[in-house]
């Protein structure tokens, strides 16, 4: 009985006393929230582009899809677009990828197109220092093409992490009809 006693005393008294130990609050919750959701996003969708085979980015399941090549270069200009608007930092983007169509960049080789998707997922964490919990809530003038209209920092973070996951998703998919296993369902290294 004393042995269980004290295995069970062993058990719950770290526990007990890290509850009662006062915890730093950390500073701008919301925006490491959504910093370190759109962080592993953004190496998994990296980590799947370098996977894929360059034969595979004219790939697409069905006529009305977009092609592997169209995801990468559809992509890098959301990227862009969201993390444009997290602040002031604006995007600097070669004289050729802003003058060539989209439906011609998508037919681009594999090197460059994961070279343009990598570089705007690179802007995408810098764009991320702008932000902080305050900075969510700010207001501004959203400009796409001719349209304008009111939105907010918060909008545009959160924009982005849907607008990643839903194409990591895509892609995934993509490779699941390929034979070949995303990044999220390859198995985790031992401990």
């Amino acid at each position: 009985m004393r042995r269980l006693s004290t295995l069970l005393l062993a058990i719950t008294l770290p526990a007990a006393l890290s509850a009662q130990q006062p915890t730093t609050p950390q500073p701008n919750p919301v925006t490491a929230s959504f910093r370190g959701r759109t962080m592993s996003l953004q190496r998994n969708i990296a980590q799947a582009f370098d996977s894929i085979p360059e034969s595979m980015f004219g790939y697409r399941p069905t006529p009305t899809q977009l092609t592997v090549g169209n995801v990468a270069q559809h992509l890098a200009n959301d990227n862009y677009f969201y993390c444009g608007n997290f602040g002031d930092m604006k995007p600097t983007r070669s004289a050729e990828e802003m003058a060539t169509p989209d439906s011609v960049k998508a037919t681009w080789p594999k090197a460059a197109l994961v070279k343009n998707l990598k570089e705007s997922l690179a802007f995408c964490e810098s764009a991320f220092t702008q932000l902080d919990d305050a900075k969510l809530a700010e207001g501004f003038t959203m400009t796409f093409g001719a349209n304008s209209r009111p939105s907010t920092r918060a909008a545009m973070a959160l924009g982005h992490a849907i607008d990643l996951a839903d194409h990591y998703s895509q892609i995934a998919n993509y490779m699941r009809l390929n034979n070949m296993l995303p990044p999220t369902a390859l198995p985790r290294p031992a401990r």
